[in-house]
């Protein structure tokens, strides 16, 4: 059932000033999703690229739990984090290309089969069920417990980190980017299995998106600012919850983004649908590709 602004705000515990952002920004993203959707008389597959804490699944909640539905249409969210392979495989994964791997959430370590066929089938109108992944448990939800979207959908939602990321050129592997290349990572093998991975299976199911949508951070120096201060007020607030990180076991964590989150900054904007430019607080502050803006 569709939920107005206000109710979603409150559900998401957002502050009451989120409610500029929805109207300046993600009415008009959903009335431009919208004239997408017209112009293409079929389901539509919208990427939504952003880094980590740039607000991408809240936007996604928005779009399809208020906004869209203002406009006639129905939208289900299909996430990368949800294609993540089973535990046991990314083990598999970590003994027999590069203990690397064991960290989710590069390329490589995602059953983008599964999200191309989950995609082709929604494209066609037909349900389909959208699976889901426990980071609690570190492991695939089972099947009961997927999301079924029964009816398709006038609009499918793909987000994450690296939706719709190219390969980059095969040379710049060579060069270490960061002490976690040089140290874990010194003769290329992880990154350039991540970047094959780009290039073959990564790019068959990011052919499949029609529109692109990128929330793009002032630099990557930001994201990792954005998620050591996280990390810290969780740790302040909830000194025993599991999982937490100090403030260098949490940039090492982020290294294994760093390489390609700094290759999207600088290939996605100019290929983006449309583009958000956020400031160091994570709200937008320009915005290119919406009608009349």
């Amino acid at each position: 059932m569709p939920m107005t602004v206000d109710e979603l705000i409150n559900v998401e515990r957002l502050p009451s000033s989120y409610k500029a952002t929805v109207d300046r920004w993600w009415r008009p993203l959903a009335e431009q999703i919208t004239r997408w959707r017209q112009l293409a008389g079929r389901t539509l597959v919208v990427g939504v690229n952003g880094a980590q804490g740039s607000g991408k699944s809240t936007l996604c909640r928005f779009l399809q739990s208020a906004l869209l539905p203002y406009h006639g249409l129905s939208s289900a969210t299909l996430s990368l984090d949800d294609l993540y392979l089973p535990r046991d495989a990314r083990e598999r994964l970590a003994s027999d290309v590069h203990p690397l791997f064991q960290t989710r959430g590069v390329p490589g370590t995602h059953d983008v089969d599964l999200g191309t066929a989950v995609l082709e089938q929604l494209a066609a109108g037909q349900g389909a069920l959208i699976p889901r992944f426990s980071k609690a448990l570190d492991d695939r939800l089972p099947p009961s417990d997927w999301t079924d979207q029964a009816g398709g959908a006038d609009v499918i939602f793909f987000e994450g980190w690296c939706v719709g990321a190219r390969p980059q050129n095969a040379a710049t592997m060579a060069t270490p980017l960061n002490a976690l290349e040089a140290e874990a990572d010194p003769h290329a093998i992880w990154r350039c299995h991540v970047n094959v991975a780009l290039e073959t299976s990564y790019a068959r199911c990011f052919s499949h998106i029609d529109r692109l949508v990128m929330l793009k951070p002032p630099s990557f120096d930001h994201v990792l600012r954005n998620r050591l201060l996280q990390e810290s007020k969780l740790r302040a607030t909830m000194p025993d919850a599991p999982g937490t990180m100090d403030d260098a076991a949490l940039q090492h964590f982020v290294s294994h983004y760093e390489r390609l989150t700094r290759h999207m900054f600088v290939d996605l904007p100019d290929r983006a649908d449309v583009l958000f430019e956020l400031d160091e607080n994570q709200n937008v502050q320009s915005c290119r590709g919406l009608s009349g803006r």
